[in-house]
């Protein structure tokens, strides 16, 4: 009976609403292969032999697998070491950001003598700030130049998070809710630990993800500030890796690994091996990270749109 219901109540499609339809389908599905082949050629890229990838029979499925690429990868000490910083830099760098951004958003959202000032100085450097040099100088003034404590801290806030943010605890949080927080006795630290971050986990969801990728993927900052290798982070050290295999010049650092007997040629080949490793092992926790945090991108994404 419930059968018949439905399909009395389903609604006719004409040819044109069912070709539109079948268009549509195959304009994603292919968007949908443009975007993964690339991750997948990688992926198999970083299985396969060095010789299958130079003469390009590794397209779809792995050949001549090999595992000779992860174990380099996995015995050299500063690319371990380099993983480790980056995992550092990332977990500190992204609880501080997110504490400074919600404390500030939280504020933003209060009525104060200045809140106006206070707002424009946030918004306009947005757009207009000091340059390169004149930040480079002043770090270097306050003794972080050439220190993991740089690295954690620098670039801290992100004006575009704390304006989201901000719009999120304006408009989800009533503000009934502090007014019955200021009658019991509460004061802003009280209420701001006690009832905006318990209804935050939203927003605070979405801000590790925008920070944590940020923070992951930054190679540029230690480039500038750090000269000690064992303070460099994954994605710079993968940078070295690529710019040095791409340049067809022999890795030394490998080189013990694949035995000093080799010619240059076939130690070339072999890092091209080692770099899609690298890409594999360097995007694994991004992947992973957006993989858990995607039922909270919508919300986050359209809590933008919303003025405030």
């Amino acid at each position: 009976m419930d059968l018949a219901i439905k399909r009395k109540n389903r609604i006719k499609r004409s040819p044109k609403d069912r070709f539109f339809d079948a268009i549509n389908l195959a304009l994603w599905t292919l968007i949908l292969i443009i975007i993964l082949y690339p991750l997948w050629l990688i992926l198999i890229a970083s299985v396969s032999g060095a010789e299958a990838i130079f003469s390009g029979k590794a397209l779809l499925w792995p050949v001549d697998f090999s595992l000779i690429g992860y174990e380099a990868v996995f015995s050299h000490n500063l690319l371990l070491r380099s993983y480790a910083n980056s995992l550092l830099y990332t977990i500190a760098g992204t609880a501080i950001s997110i504490t400074v951004t919600m404390m500030a958003s939280y504020a933003l959202t209060r009525n104060f003598a200045g809140k106006k000032f206070f707002s424009f100085y946030f918004i306009f450097t947005m757009f207009f700030t000091g340059g390169l040099i004149p930040q480079f100088l002043m770090n270097r003034q306050l003794g972080l130049y050439n220190t993991m404590t740089l690295m954690i801290i620098i670039n801290c806030v992100s004006v575009w998070n704390l304006m989201i943010a901000r719009t999120y605890i304006s408009t989800s949080i009533p503000n009934a809710l502090y007014e019955a927080a200021v009658i019991d006795g509460a004061g802003h630290f009280t209420y701001f630990f006690r009832v905006i971050l318990p209804l935050s986990g939203t927003i605070i969801a979405v801000l590790s993800v925008y920070y944590g990728v940020a923070r992951w993927n930054d190679y540029f900052t230690a480039l500038v500030y750090i000269r000690d290798d064992s303070m460099l982070p994954l994605q710079t050290v993968l940078r070295r890796v690529i710019a040095t295999a791409q340049a067809g010049s022999s890795l030394d650092s490998f080189m013990g690994f694949f035995g000093d007997g080799k010619v240059i040629s076939d130690a070339i080949r072999r890092a091209e091996v080692v770099k899609y490793c690298c890409i594999v092992v360097s995007t694994g926790p991004v992947i992973v990270l957006y993989i858990y945090m995607q039922k909270f991108f919508i919300k986050g994404v359209t809590i933008g749109s919303l003025k405030g």
